[in-house]
């Protein structure tokens, strides 16, 4: 079990990477570049924990009340999570030297989640197949998780200069 300390960096570095991630996409949607709903990410959960998890297009599915607040929750624990996550392969050591290809290696791993559950979930098909364009959708979502990753690692990095 790690210490409380270490629960402590991963959260921050988790919150960190996923608020890099959103800096991002906030300059993509400023420049006119489509981006994820986080509303219809909270649709999808909201409808999930109600048993209903796939959906034909998840923007037709009946909207919940509190949807937008609850994508937004659910997107930063998803971020904390894969912040444990990489922790939990490189080990609790990372967060003290951290270096930018495991981070980097493994925000692009993490592009799976949107590629083989939740846009197949939402009605996009695996790895966005049914969206207006399915290669433009891929780039942005593998863009979007190397930046997590580049997050990632910011994130620890900063952690450790600061620990000094």
């Amino acid at each position: 079990m790690p210490s409380s300390h270490v629960v402590a960096q991963i959260a921050i570095v988790g919150i960190v990477a996923t608020a890099v991630m959103d800096a991002w996409l906030l300059i993509l949607a400023r420049l006119g570049v489509p981006s994820t709903s986080f509303s219809l990410v909270g649709r999808w959960v909201g409808h999930a924990t109600r048993g209903r998890f796939a959906h034909v297009a998840i923007a037709q599915a009946e909207a919940l009340p509190f949807e937008h607040a609850l994508g937004w929750s659910f997107h930063y624990l998803v971020g904390i999570a894969y912040a444990g996550l990489l922790v939990a392969v490189q080990g609790a050591a990372w967060l003290e030297q951290p270096s930018p290809l495991p981070a980097l290696v493994f925000g692009v791993a993490t592009v799976s989640a949107p590629w083989l559950v939740m846009q197949p979930a939402m009605g996009a098909g695996f790895a966005g197949a049914k969206t207006q364009s399915p290669r433009s959708s891929r780039l942005r979502s593998l863009a979007n998780h190397t930046v997590f990753g580049i997050g990632l690692y910011l994130a620890a990095s900063a952690l450790q200069w600061l620990g000094r």
